[in-house]
């Protein structure tokens, strides 16, 4: 389920509630001839059993969707006027709040800009109920979490203080405001600095580079799909940023010469690449599936920890 929805910030929460009009409720799990066990599961009122949830204990409390759309009134309010609110339910609730393009910040002349983005993710996986504050890239479609920017996330684990929990979370969403000056910060701060595109990826990458013995028959015209997997890849994220640096008017790289990039590029080729064109398993069709995944992917956080020490 993926639902796009313009709604003036007041009436964000009433658009989310309209999309997820169900209830997600616990229920004992029992085994063979109705065994009584100490495990529960999770169920929708409209679908029923949630697959590919594990079971949870007696003291797991799932949240509601009272909850997600406190949380949304809360984020909605560090915007104003119109926002794109953007809902998904995968194995649990998810919400991307944007505001008008008026909020915009440059980066890099005229057409490198970022725009802010709350991401309000609901799973039910064990990993608690997050409220994060990234950015939208006009450059590139991307959109991106920095994990290393503080107060960007807020977060809050389903057990028995959620109902208390959740009122804390609610008023402490007011840092994801903040958060915004310091992803912008972060951004600035990247772009201020250089790195070799090729040292970056391989350092990225570190546990994808083929091996010597590996490179050495690729060298003698062996058929070694260690490397040839590798140089694919690293081919195209460098595509990636070459084509960005064309549409942000960025100089050209001189041929045989080394690519030497911001590092701001640099993340932002990796954290797309992972994002729009690495190959999607099962369950990362849709776009939003894919920004989740980029927002856990290992490599996206040594990109990201590499541009902001560059």
């Amino acid at each position: 389920m993926n639902k796009i929805t313009t709604v003036a910030a007041a009436s964000a929460s009433a658009s989310v509630r309209s999309d997820f009009n169900f209830t997600i409720d616990k229920f004992p799990l029992f085994g063979p001839d109705n065994m009584k066990t100490d495990q529960y599961g999770l169920f929708r009122s409209d679908d029923g059993y949630i697959e590919g949830v594990k079971s949870i204990s007696s003291r797991y409390v799932p949240h509601s969707t009272d909850d997600v759309c406190a949380l949304v009134e809360a984020a909605s309010e560090t915007f104003s006027g119109d926002i794109v609110c953007k809902t998904h339910w995968s194995k649990g609730h998810y919400v991307s709040i944007e505001p008008t393009a008026a909020d915009r910040r440059r980066i890099c002349g005229e057409n490198d800009n970022i725009w802010p983005r709350v991401i309000i993710r609901g799973g039910f996986d064990g990993k608690g109920f997050q409220g994060t504050m990234g950015y939208f890239r006009d450059a590139c479609s991307n959109l991106a979490m920095l994990r290393k920017v503080a107060s960007t996330t807020v977060c809050v684990r389903h057990t028995s203080g959620l109902r208390a929990k959740m009122d804390e979370l609610v008023e402490t969403f007011a840092v994801l405001n903040e958060g915004w000056e310091g992803v912008v910060a972060a951004a600035e701060d990247m772009q201020s600095r250089t790195v070799n595109l090729e040292d970056f990826l391989k350092e990225t990458f570190a546990d994808r580079v083929p091996k010597p013995e590996q490179i050495l028959k690729a060298a003698a015209d062996e058929k070694v799909r260690a490397v040839t997997v590798f140089n694919e890849m690293i081919k195209k994220i460098t595509d990636r940023c070459i084509d960005e640096r064309e549409r942000t008017q960025r100089d050209s790289f001189v041929k045989g010469e080394p690519k030497i990039v911001s590092a701001w590029e640099a993340f932002n080729a990796v954290q797309g690449y992972v994002q729009h064109a690495a190959q999607a398993k099962t369950g990362f069709k849709s776009d939003f599936s894919r920004i989740l995944r980029a927002a856990a992917d290992k490599h996206v956080h040594r990109a990201e920890i590499l541009a902001l020490g560059a």
